[in-house]
């Protein structure tokens, strides 16, 4: 079950030399000009999570497999994207292909670094990569909307589905609000998601500052957070150059460069965790002395579906799940303390897997 989040902004913003931090690969070419990426670079990265270490140091498990998140480079946006200027016709279908989007904003200052319109200004950058999404969709929505009026005269009920949700996202747009602003039923989301509309995809803004500010943030930073709270929108502050620094330095040098930076984690650590949480997702825990592993699955599945994670002849055969509460695992010292205690649950088909649980599955083959 993979879930990619896309990286975008306007040319020049950060994205690629976030993406190396990232990917602690320099597979991205980070260069002083618009459209230095071209084809989307792609990398998976580990979710930092303190608890699956602590697991595998109880269980003594040999090796330590962390969920991992997708990350694509996608190339960068300018005004009339919609209409096919720039790559713009490349890059709507690259964003298309992805679950979310980080939104990279300049919030700093930089005259060795060209501003492709000339200005610093990370709300103006916002809307007109929002403004060009939203004029595509529409575009999309009306060639749609057409296609159709011959299954609707039919009567045909995933079509009367369509359009009804086409229309409804058609008005949000109009009235200058994207697609992911509509209420959409639990019932119709399966429809929803099929329309594939850009602005419905969620968006993480990502404010890029100078390194004096990587900490705290600054003035542009405050003004892109006090515009994500307004459109119920998750922010993030990071230096994408010093994490790019951070990226190639081991560990014990990572944490001393955090320390005399006055840092407590690296930005991209919060960027992962806000991805995933953007995503809907959360986190279960198999252990044992050969592994501890954690594994992705979105809030509110079942045991059998998280089990067909593993593979899918867990979910087919699925029998039942042993479950341990993360906090119960530690408390008891594993999982045999766990069961000594009680703590260990017998969870059936409608269970809903609760993050962090460490859990065992019985099946049959």
């Amino acid at each position: 079950m993979g879930f990619k989040m896309g990286i975008v902004g306007l040319p020049n913003v950060g994205k690629s030399t976030l993406f190396n931090a990232l990917t602690k690969t320099a597979a991205a070419q980070a260069a002083n000009f618009p459209f230095c990426t071209i084809e989307p670079n792609t990398g998976d990265v580990a979710v930092p999570d303190a608890r699956l270490h602590k697991l595998a140091g109880i269980a003594k498990s040999r090796e330590v497999i962390p969920a991992r998140l997708t990350f694509v480079d996608i190339a960068g946006l300018v005004r009339g994207a919609s209409k096919g200027e720039g790559l713009g016709n490349q890059f709507l279908a690259n964003i298309r292909e992805v679950d979310a989007i980080a939104h990279v904003l300049r919030c700093f200052e930089d005259d060795d670094v060209t501003h492709v319109e000339g200005r610093i200004d990370p709300l103006a950058d916002a809307e007109t990569i929002e403004t060009e999404l939203m004029i595509a969709d529409m575009d999309s929505i009306e060639r749609r909307l057409q296609n159709l009026s011959r299954k609707l005269r039919g009567g045909d009920k995933e079509a009367l589905d369509q359009d009804r949700l086409l229309r409804a996202a058609l008005a949000a747009l109009e009235a200058g609000r994207p697609a992911r602003t509509v209420d959409v039923a639990v019932e119709d989301m399966k429809t929803w998601r099929l329309l594939q509309l850009l602005t419905a995809k969620p968006v993480l803004f990502v404010c890029n500052v100078e390194e004096a500010s990587a900490g705290t943030g600054n003035a542009q930073s405050q003004k892109v957070a006090e515009m994500a709270a307004a459109q119920g929108a998750a922010h993030v502050v990071i230096s994408a150059r010093i994490e790019e620094e951070i990226s190639q330095l081991d560990a014990e040098e990572a944490a001393l460069f955090l320390s005399e930076m006055g840092l407590e984690e690296a930005g991209l650590d919060r960027l992962i965790r806000a991805g995933y949480a953007l995503l809907g997702l959360q986190t279960y825990f198999t252990v044992g002395p050969k592994e501890a592993r954690a594994w992705t699955i979105p809030v509110g599945v079942l045991a059998p579906q998280a089990a067909g994670v593993i593979h899918g002849d867990f979910e087919r055969g699925f029998i039942r799940a042993e479950t341990v509460a993360f906090d119960d695992y530690v408390a008891c010292g594993g999982e045999a303390g766990a069961r000594d205690a009680g703590k260990l649950r017998v969870e059936g088909k409608s269970y809903v897997v609760r993050d962090g649980d460490v859990m065992h599955f019985l099946f049959n083959a």
